[in-house]
């Protein structure tokens, strides 16, 4: 298991995302910032509106995609 960040993953607070894989954290991002959007959250409306973006346009997201995973691959596993 390993975290990131909202802010690591382009969004705007230290909201912390935990997954045994890069997809995991993706999914959670946007579990986020789609929660955020529904509270009225301006802060995170700008994260919101690229990762809606990445999901309809996903060959043009694949950079963004792959420095994600290779960013989650060189975490430190989480503490036990």
């Amino acid at each position: 298991m390993k975290t990131m960040t909202c802010r690591a993953l382009g969004g705007p607070c230290d909201l912390e995302h935990h997954g045994e894989s890069a997809d995991d954290v993706i999914n959670a991002q946007d579990q986020h910032l789609k929660e955020a959007e529904k509270a009225g959250d301006a802060t995170h409306q700008e994260a919101r509106d690229a990762m809606k973006g990445r999901w309809r346009h996903p060959k043009k997201s694949l950079g963004w995609y792959r420095d994600t995973k290779a960013a989650f691959a060189a975490l430190p596993d989480d503490p036990a």
